[in-house]
């Protein structure tokens, strides 16, 4: 088992497998975004091979995220192979749903159910205003598709002060209907631009409050490690949930890695990458020692994301885009 300097096990991984998006959020990356060279890609059988190496040291949930990872060409076919991998006992996706709803049934097909939509607002002027794309129908489509097709969606909202604060109870008046999850989110400073943002002044605290002003909220069980405060509302056949992303009061029963698309990895959202696995796969010399360097690295994570942020070195964070959703 991969396990950390503060007993925790590590036995989830998010990986990334594109730095490229369709839209361009503004708390997530620039418009000038700079792509990286595909041959700068992790390949799908460096992906294999190193999901297959961290399934044997006890890793069993993969999360797909991008960018946007239906950009990547050829991606059912890998996901049809990461599934064949022993060990790997669940694959989740997150999405910002402009292309999911093709892939619906085939993902249905292969067992993948579990979606994080990535939607932050639920009016379409004000998406256009935030995305900086006008593809608000599509995102729409693919979730009443999601819907129809019984898959497990959780809808991923980010709180941002004057912009979509004002939608709280829309968002939460949909779960009366739906059997989904709508999740809001503190706002991070990962917008790889450096201009501030809101998560102080719209923590889960206020989130929770405003939400329950309207609403009669009941505390449910979390899942184990679970990074969201959950709740039910009576009635309704969905629930909400929110993440305090940026007070990181979940940090003590983290279990999870991030490996970007270039193959970085992290063992704290918050912290510096630590380790670059492609960089030692494509070395003949390394290579044997890649399950090490890993173990290692983990072994040595910070406590907590405060004290990770104390010793990120660079000025800016980066883009949550580079870094992988």
């Amino acid at each position: 088992m991969l396990t950390d300097a503060h007993h925790r096990i590590i036995d989830y991984v998010r990986l990334s497998v594109t730095d490229r998006c369709n839209l361009r959020c503004t708390y997530c990356m620039p418009e000038n975004m700079h792509f990286v060279q595909r041959k700068a890609l992790l390949t799908d059988d460096e992906i294999l091979r190193l999901l297959q190496t961290l399934a044997a040291a006890g890793i069993s949930k993969i999360r797909i995220t991008g960018g946007e990872p239906f950009l990547r060409p050829g991606l059912m076919a890998l996901l049809e192979k990461i599934k064949a991998i022993p060990g790997i006992r669940e694959i989740a996706i997150t999405t910002n749903g402009v292309l999911t709803q093709a892939y619906i049934p085939a993902l249905q097909q292969l067992g993948i159910t579990h979606i994080n939509l990535s939607l932050d607002t639920l009016q379409a002027d004000r998406f256009l205003q935030i995305t900086r794309r006008n593809r608000f129908t599509a995102v729409m489509d693919t979730l009443q598709s999601l819907l129809q097709h019984n898959m497990q969606v959780k809808i991923n909202a980010v709180v941002m002060e004057n912009v979509n604060t004002d939608e709280l109870n829309a968002f939460t008046a949909l779960t009366r209907d739906n059997a989904l999850s709508v999740r809001f989110i503190e706002e991070m400073p990962f917008n790889g631009q450096g201009h501030t943002f809101s998560g102080i002044v719209w923590n889960y605290h206020k989130i929770l409050s405003t939400i329950g002003e309207n609403y009669t909220l009941q505390k449910i069980v979390d899942a184990p490690h679970s990074t969201s405060l959950n709740y039910h509302i009576p009635g309704h056949k969905g629930n909400i949930g929110v993440i305090p992303a940026y007070s990181r009061t979940f940090c003590g029963t983290c279990n999870r890695l991030r490996i970007s698309a270039t193959g970085s990895m992290k063992t704290c959202l918050y912290g510096n990458d630590v380790l670059n696995v492609k960089e030692m796969m494509r070395d003949e010399l390394q290579q044997h020692l890649l399950l090490p360097a890993i173990q290692s690295a983990i072994h040595a994570r910070f406590a907590n994301g405060f004290e990770a942020e104390q010793h990120h070195t660079e000025k800016n964070m980066e883009s949550m885009s580079v870094i992988g959703g």
